[in-house]
Formats: C-alpha cells, structure tokens, sequence
C-alpha cells in the first residue's frame, strides 16, 4: 500500500528538504521523489519543471491545506 506524506521539515530558504511518511518514516527529497517514480507515494506526482527537472507537487485536488508547502513541519 502506498504512502502518503504527512509531514515536512524545510530548510532556511523555504525549500523542502525531507518529509514525514505516514509510517513515520522520514525520507529525503530525493528517497520521495524515487518512491513517488515508483508508485510509493499516493497523492502526488512528478512535474517537470522549466529547468527540465522532475520536481514532486501534490495532486492538484483544490484542497490548500495538503499542498506539499502547506503540510506540518516536524
């Protein structure tokens, strides 16, 4: 069964930087975007962004408050 992202520490720019699992696992930027390549992750997705990079972004759902940027710190 897939995980979901619960929780996410940021570092002093604002950038996330690792996240809480709902098994309480905590993962790195990118150990999350590997689970989220892999189908580890529910409720988000692989983006590219302008720099041609795949960045993770949560399922566009209309719901703000599980917006990755929008998560619990821990």
């Amino acid at each position: 069964m897939p995980e979901r992202i619960v929780a996410v520490r940021k570092n002093g720019q604002g950038s996330i930087i690792e996240m809480q699992l709902s098994s309480g696992q905590v993962v790195d930027y990118k150990q999350a975007h590997d689970m989220a390549r892999s189908g580890e992750l529910e409720h988000v997705n692989l983006i590219r962004g302008k720099d041609g990079e795949d960045h993770l972004r949560s399922e566009p759902d209309g719901i703000q408050s599980n917006n990755l940027d929008n998560l619990p710190s821990f």
